[in-house]
């Protein structure tokens, strides 16, 4: 359900799923607001609202792998890897 969580930067609009047709406005479609399952921007939406979230938190990206970030506070070292398997 991660992808469901990103807002999108950009315009997308869809047609009405079957069953939420309103009769006499079929022609009608919808503005999607936040990402959907199958969007090819679905994955990359979801990281920037993960990655936002994380470093509010005080969370680094590693220079290496953006996918990995890490916050040390005194002597403790906290690292969190992110993986997506969207197939």
């Amino acid at each position: 359900t991660a992808f469901l969580h990103g807002y999108l930067e950009e315009e997308i609009y869809m047609a009405q799923p079957e069953g939420f047709k309103i009769p006499g406005k079929e022609h009608l479609v919808c503005k999607l607001l936040k990402s959907l399952y199958g969007l090819k921007q679905a994955p990359r939406v979801w990281y920037q609202t993960l990655s936002a979230f994380l470093e509010n938190l005080g969370f680094l990206k590693l220079i290496k792998d953006r996918c990995v970030f890490r916050r040390t506070v005194a002597d403790i070292t906290c690292y969190i890897a992110v993986y997506v398997d969207d197939m």
